[in-house]
C-alpha cells in the first residue's frame, strides 16, 4: 500500500496543471436564498455553491460562477432534515416520494428495537436496490433479546447476558448509530431494567444514544412520567444518552408538560442532558395487540394469547386489565380507530352489543390483528413539548412506496405541518429553531459530523422551500397527501427532488458511525479555543501536525490546519474553516484545505479526543481530506490544549 506521502504527491501533480489552466467554478450556485443553517442562528441572505458532494463556498458570490445556477431569491434554503425515528420500506426507499416532499434527506432505521443482527447485510441490501436518500441504522435491544431469550417472559441466564452483549457489540462496530428500544412492546417488556442496561452496556465505549419507547406498565398507572424515568435510569447506568421517543404525556398525566419539562431542564442543569424526539400529531399508529393487552397475556406468542382468551376467568381478567390500559393511556375506546377497516372501536363495540371497550379488543384480536391508531394527549402539550430545545422533530414515519397503504399522516406531512402549521400559523417557534430541531440537533444526537448544517466543507444535503407556503395535506381521511412547498431538496450534492417533483435520483448512502461521533447536546454559542500540536504516528509514517481553532459566539472561525512530513513539506494546509462543533472533550471543525501543491481547495473534518475512550484515554486526532485517505492515529509529544 503506497504511503499517505506518496499518494498526496501523486494527487497533487496530477491535479495542477489542469487546475492552472481552468477558472474557479463550481458545480451549483443556489443564489439569493435566505439561509438558516441550523445552529439556531439567525437568518441570513447569502449564496451556496457546491462542489461534488460539498458545501464549499457561503456568502457573496456574485462573481463566481457555476456549472448550474439556481436562483432561489424569496425562498428559505435549510441543511435536509433529518427524520431520527423511521419505519421507511426498502421499497419506498429507492423513490421516497413521501419523505422528499418533506424534506427529509435522512432517515436513521431500525426503530423502536426491531433490527436485522446484521446491519452489514441490511446497509448493504438497500444500498445495492438505490436509495433515494440517506440512510442510517440502529441495533435493536428487542431484537437482540428475542433472537436469545425469545417470547416469553423468563430470567436469562449469566451465558445468555453474555451472547446479548456480543450482538450489540457487533452493531455498533457495524456503525450502528445508537441502540433503539421498544420496552412497551412484547418481548423487549418482559426484560428488567437491570438486564437492559446489562445488554446495552457495551455501547458505552461508543458514547451513543439509548432511543425508546417508553414502557408504561400498570404497576405504576400507566405513567409517561415514570417511564420516562425509566428510559433515563437505563440509560444513564449503561453510560449512554437517554432518547426519549416519540415523547409524550397522555391519558389522566394530560397537563402536565410544566412539570416534565421543569424535571428534564433540572436534569440537564447538573450535566445529565436528556434528548427527545416527537411528531406533532396527537395520535398514533401502531398494534391493537401491543400497547393494550397486558403483558402476561401475550406471554409466549399470539398462539398463547388466543389459548388464554378461551378461559373464561383469564378472558375476564384481560379484558378488564385492557379497559385499565385502555383507559389510561387513550381515555377509553373512543381513543381508537381500527386501521384496516377505519372504523371507530366504540362503533364495534356497540354493534356487537359488548360491554367495555376491552371486549371489543379482544373480539377483534379473535379474528385478526389489526392496527390501531390510538389518541392521546393534548395541544397545549404537544406544543410545549416540541418547543423543547432538545426536542427533535421526527415522524415515526418512513419512506413507503405509493401503494403501501399506511393511515397515518405523518409519513406524509410531519415537517411541513411543523413549517407550516406551527412555524408560520401558530408562531409556536420561529423558523430557526425550528430548522435546528429538524437539521443540527437531531445530527448532533446521534454524532453526525458532517450533516446537519451549512457550512464549508458539510455535505451537500440541502433543502429549499417556500416559508410562505409550505404546508401538509395528509388527513387522516386520506393519509397520502403530498404536502406544498418543499421546493427543492439535495441529497449528496445531486437533486432529489427539484421545482416540487422527485427526479429518480438514487444518490443517497447507507452512512456508518464512527467511534469518533459521539452522541451530544448542541451547545450554545461561547468562546471556544484550542490547540494542538504534535507528531501523529500513522501505519505509513510519522508526520507533524499543528491546528488551531478559535470561535467566539457566532463569530467568525480562525486558526489554521498544518499537516507536514518528516522533510518539513506542506501536505495539507486549510484555507478557510466552516463549522466548529464541540463536546465533552471532542472537538470537530469542517472546512477546506490544500493538499500539498495542488491548488484546488477539498472539504476536510477533523475531529480531536482529548481522552479517546477506544484508545485507553489518550488523545488521539482523525483527519479525513476529501479524496485521500484517512489519517488517524495519537499524539506522540505534545498535548491538545483546548477550553
Amino acid at each position: 500500500m503506497p504511503s499517505l506521502r506518496t499518494v498526496l504527491l501523486v494527487l497533487s501533480l496530477a491535479a495542477a496543471p489542469a487546475a492552472a489552466q481552468q477558472p474557479a467554478s463550481y458545480d451549483l450556485i443556489l443564489r439569493h436564498g435566505t439561509l438558516i443553517d441550523g445552529t439556531g442562528a439567525p437568518r441570513r441572505q447569502a449564496d451556496i455553491a457546491i462542489t461534488g458532494d460539498r458545501i464549499v463556498r457561503i456568502g457573496d458570490l456574485a462573481k463566481a460562477r457555476g456549472r448550474t445556477e439556481l436562483d432561489i431569491r424569496g425562498l428559505m434554503v435549510a441543511p435536509g432534515f433529518i427524520n431520527l425515528h423511521s419505519h421507511a420500506s426498502a421499497a419506498g426507499l429507492t423513490t421516497a416520494a413521501n419523505m422528499l416532499t418533506q424534506g427529509v434527506t435522512t432517515e436513521l432505521m431500525n426503530a423502536d428495537g426491531q433490527s436485522p443482527l446484521d446491519l452489514v447485510k441490511q446497509r448493504a441490501s438497500l444500498q445495492a436496490n438505490g436509495l433515494a436518500l440517506n440512510i442510517g441504522t440502529y441495533i435493536g435491544f428487542n431484537s437482540v433479546w428475542a433472537s436469545v431469550v425469545g417470547q416469553t417472559d423468563r430470567r436469562p441466564t449469566a451465558g445468555e447476558i453474555d451472547s446479548m452483549r456480543v450482538l450489540v457489540r457487533r452493531g455498533m462496530e457495524a456503525g450502528a448509530f445508537g441502540v433503539s428500544s421498544g420496552l412497551d412492546y412484547k418481548p423487549g417488556y418482559f426484560a428488567k431494567a437491570d438486564e437492559v442496561v446489562a445488554v446495552i452496556e457495551p455501547a458505552r465505549a461508543w458514547r451513543t444514544n439509548f432511543t425508546n419507547h417508553d414502557r408504561l406498565t400498570p404497576e405504576h398507572g400507566y405513567s409517561s412520567r415514570v417511564a420516562m424515568e425509566e428510559t433515563k435510569d437505563i440509560a444513564e447506568r449503561a453510560g449512554l444518552l437517554p432518547l426519549f421517543t416519540h415523547m409524550k404525556v397522555q391519558g389522566k398525566e394530560q397537563g402536565t408538560s410544566g412539570a416534565v419539562l421543569a424535571w428534564m431542564k433540572e436534569s440537564a442543569s447538573r450535566g445529565r442532558y436528556i434528548a427527545t424526539d416527537i411528531y406533532p400529531y396527537l395520535a398514533g399508529q401502531t398494534s391493537l395487540t401491543g400497547l393494550l393487552i397486558p403483558g402476561w397475556a401475550q406471554d409466549g406468542g399470539r398462539a398463547k394469547m388466543l389459548e388464554r382468551f378461551k378461559d373464561p376467568e383469564l378472558r375476564a381478567r384481560i379484558i378488564r386489565e385492557t379497559d385499565e390500559a385502555m383507559t389510561a393511556r387513550l381515555g377509553g375506546a373512543s381513543g381508537v380507530t381500527l386501521v384496516e377497516t377505519q372504523r371507530e372501536l366504540a362503533d364495534v363495540q356497540k354493534e356487537l352489543g359488548l360491554t367495555t371497550g376491552g371486549e371489543a379488543v379482544v373480539r377483534v384480536l379473535e379474528t385478526g390483528d389489526p392496527g390501531m391508531i390510538a389518541r392521546f394527549g393534548a395541544e397545549p402539550d404537544l406544543i410545549a413539548l416540541m418547543q423543547y430545545t432538545g426536542a427533535s422533530i421526527a415522524c415515526d414515519c418512513g419512506a413507503v412506496p405509493p401503494d403501501e397503504r399506511r393511515i397515518h399522516p405523518r409519513f406524509y406531512g410531519t415537517f411541513p405541518r411543523v413549517l407550516g402549521h406551527y412555524v408560520r400559523e401558530l408562531h409556536a417557534f420561529t423558523w430557526e429553531a425550528a430548522i435546528r430541531q429538524m437539521t443540527g440537533l437531531p445530527a448532533s444526537t446521534i454524532g453526525l459530523v458532517d450533516r446537519g448544517f451549512l457550512a464549508a466543507g458539510m455535505i451537500a444535503d440541502v433543502v429549499v422551500f417556500d416559508s410562505a407556503t409550505v404546508i401538509d395535506h395528509a388527513t387522516y381521511a386520506k393519509p397520502a397527501e403530498l404536502s406544498d412547498g418543499i421546493r427543492h431538496v439535495l441529497v449528496n450534492g445531486t437533486f432529489a427532488l427539484k421545482d416540487g417533483a422527485p427526479t429518480g435520483a438514487k444518490a443517497g448512502r447507507a452512512l456508518e458511525r464512527s467511534a469518533h461521533m459521539p452522541s451530544r447536546a448542541l451547545r450554545e454559542p461561547g468562546t471556544r479555543t484550542f490547540s494542538a500540536t504534535g507528531r501523529i504516528a500513522t501505519a505509513s509514517g510519522e508526520v507533524q501536525l499543528t491546528f488551531t481553532v478559535r470561535q467566539a459566539g457566532r463569530g467568525p472561525i480562525t486558526g489554521q490546519l498544518r499537516v507536514q512530513g518528516a522533510d518539513g513539506a506542506a501536505l495539507v494546509a486549510s484555507t478557510s474553516y466552516g463549522l466548529l462543533q464541540s463536546g465533552d472533550k471532542w472537538l470537530s471543525v469542517t472546512g477546506l484545505a490544500r493538499v500539498g501543491a495542488d491548488p484546488i481547495e477539498r472539504a476536510f473534518t477533523i475531529i480531536v479526543e482529548e481522552a479517546d475512550p477506544m484508545a485507553g484515554g489518550l488523545e488521539t486526532i482523525v483527519l479525513k481530506v476529501l479524496d485521500m485517505p484517512e489519517l488517524a492515529g495519537r499524539l506522540t509529544d505534545g498535548k491538545p490544549r483546548g477550553k
